[in-house]
């Protein structure tokens, strides 16, 4: 399977985001242990600067991942 510049794959995983949807204060939460390299996956895929989006590392059922919030 190709990954696709929209798609990204932090921990060599792909994960499809779409990124129509994520707007202005829509939120995502990536499941991963590189989260350093999802976000900057996040900002190539998504077209966006890093004042786009604010994150934080964190675990949501029981999944260690980083959550990204676009606020601009």
């Amino acid at each position: 399977m190709r990954v696709r510049l929209t798609d990204i794959s932090p921990d060599g995983v792909r994960i499809v985001v779409n990124w129509q949807k994520f707007v202005r204060g829509a939120s995502v939460f990536i499941p991963c242990i590189n989260t350093k390299k999802a976000v900057d996956h996040i900002l190539e895929a998504g077209e966006l600067a890093k004042s786009d989006i604010t994150q934080r590392v964190c675990v949501e059922r029981g999944k260690y991942g980083v959550r990204v919030w676009r606020i601009n």
